[in-house]
């Protein structure tokens, strides 16, 4: 896990070592497994005692407009139409609008929810009936303020593509729950994600570690199915050829990229049997589909988070859900309405169903986007765009539930623009240091020795967001 107690980059130790060099036998390598089997893939090397044991990031690509979901700035319906003090906005640059823009009231109603009281915009009527159980944070913010930076920024803790994300760090860290399904899983909901697949790279570490992503609809995944006219025993001997050449080539390259494809092969192989049960919802009962609103025969995000849930019922360690179109430069509360009424209902839905299901404990859920929306608006007739916002990277919302976080609880503020926070503010490293942290890591001694020097998820920042860990 770090430099002392992990070596991170030694080569693959090979069956035949194992078999010719140490003296092992085949009976006690079979005894072994047998003993140790399912307990051996579950067994997580924390550096303490973890809350969670998995993540289901439920990402919203794009950047939801906080001040339309979880931010209620009346302040702003008074100043509609007038521009923002310069002071305001400082040395602030914007993708598309001026610095003089006028201001945009939000467009929805708010009310409070729960016991806890937790102010939520009306497009929000699902997530309101679990408001006790999520942990809203209102003061986030992050370095960057276009979408494939902020988005990479967000997933690997780097503005640029080539580092590990946090699905890769918690393959590398705690290993695999299961053998017949991956560690770490992508689904996406449609349409172009910018940052792309940077988002769920493994980066500098073995390729073993990237998201596998899975398709929402049909085969998981294409070219996985056996083909017409080969039978279990031909694709059998086949693959045992391939790796017996691929572990020759490894005994003379150490190349851990050859060591990634003979279990990719493998996990292949075994996806044949697991993936197509999983990606089955015929066994779901009819009460679940309708509590997510989920049609089991079209791809959608209701149908992606249903298959999340019964994919960390089945070992998979990290499920990374991305759900494009929040960009709203234009008719933002036309956006916020749609993306809304698209993935309120099964975002709720899954937390009622983890919860029930005694998963929720230990399983940390996470939903929000790359930065937030401008309190000024986005009018530009060349570009036909009109009552939108633009990027927002000072200030914006998102949250988090289950895995060791306090319910109930609304963290942060900004001003009453919306546009600064004035209080508890935390940066994108001091969320991915808490996710980590949940699940029994450290952020500073999970390292990755790469090209000379040691890597974090966190790089050289980072602290805890102690206030919404039970």
């Amino acid at each position: 896990m770090d430099s002392q107690a992990r070596p991170s980059n030694s080569p693959e130790i090979t069956r035949r070592h194992f078999f010719g060099e140490c003296g092992y036998g085949v009976g006690k390598i079979a005894l072994a497994g047998l003993l140790t089997g399912a307990l051996g893939q579950a067994r997580a090397r924390t550096h303490f005692a973890p809350k969670a044991k998995r993540v289901i990031h439920l990402f919203q690509a794009g950047a939801p407009s906080q001040l339309e979901l979880f931010d209620n700035k009346p302040k702003l319906k008074q100043l509609e139409g007038k521009p923002l003090p310069p002071s305001v906005i400082g040395d602030q640059r914007y993708a598309f609008i001026q610095r003089d823009a006028a201001v945009l009231g939000p467009r929805f109603d708010f009310a409070r929810h729960g016991q806890c009281g937790a102010e939520l915009s009306d497009k929000l009527p699902h997530l309101a009936k679990v408001v006790d159980d999520i942990a809203i944070i209102r003061s986030m913010h992050t370095d960057q303020f276009n979408h494939a930076p902020g988005q990479i920024f967000f997933n690997t803790g780097f503005a640029q593509p080539g580092r590990p994300c946090l699905g890769s760090w918690l393959s590398y860290g705690l290993g695999a729950e299961t053998s017949n399904l991956p560690a770490f899983v992508v689904l996406s909901t449609g349409g172009g994600i910018s940052g792309g697949s940077a988002l769920w790279s493994a980066g500098f570490m073995p390729g073993k570690h990237a998201g596998v992503r899975f398709r929402n609809s049909g085969d998981p995944i294409l070219n996985v199915s056996r083909p017409e006219g080969v039978d279990a025993r031909l694709q059998r001997d086949s693959i045992d050829l391939i790796g017996a050449l691929n572990r020759r080539r490894l005994e003379v390259e150490n190349d851990p990229e050859i060591a990634t494809r003979i279990d990719s092969y493998e996990m292949a192989y075994r996806l044949q049997a697991s993936a197509p049960e999983l990606m089955d919802l015929k066994s779901e009962s009819a009460e679940t589909l309708k509590l997510y609103g989920a049609d089991p025969a079209k791809p959608s995000y209701a149908r992606a988070c249903l298959l999340a849930r019964r994919m960390i019922e089945r070992g998979v360690r990290c499920v990374n859900i991305y759900h494009s179109g929040w960009d709203a430069h234009s008719n933002v509360a036309g956006n916020v309405t749609n993306n809304a009424r698209t993935t309120d209902q099964a975002s709720a839905a899954l937390i009622i169903d983890l919860k029930r299901r005694g998963l929720l404990e230990d399983t940390l859920v996470i939903w929000g986007g790359e930065f937030g929306r401008t309190p000024m608006v986005e009018s530009n007739p060349t570009l036909n765009r009109s009552q939108g916002r633009d990027h927002h990277p000072q200030a914006f919302s998102l949250w988090m539930a289950g895995g060791g976080v306090k319910g109930g609880v609304t963290l942060g503020a900004t001003d009453e623009l919306g546009f600064h926070i004035t209080d508890r503010p935390v940066h994108i490293h001091d969320l991915q240091a808490t996710i980590l942290h949940l699940l029994g890591l450290d952020h500073e001694r999970l390292t990755f020795h790469h090209g000379g020097r040691d890597y974090r998820l966190t790089d050289v920042h980072g602290k805890l967001i102690r206030e919404i860990i039970t």
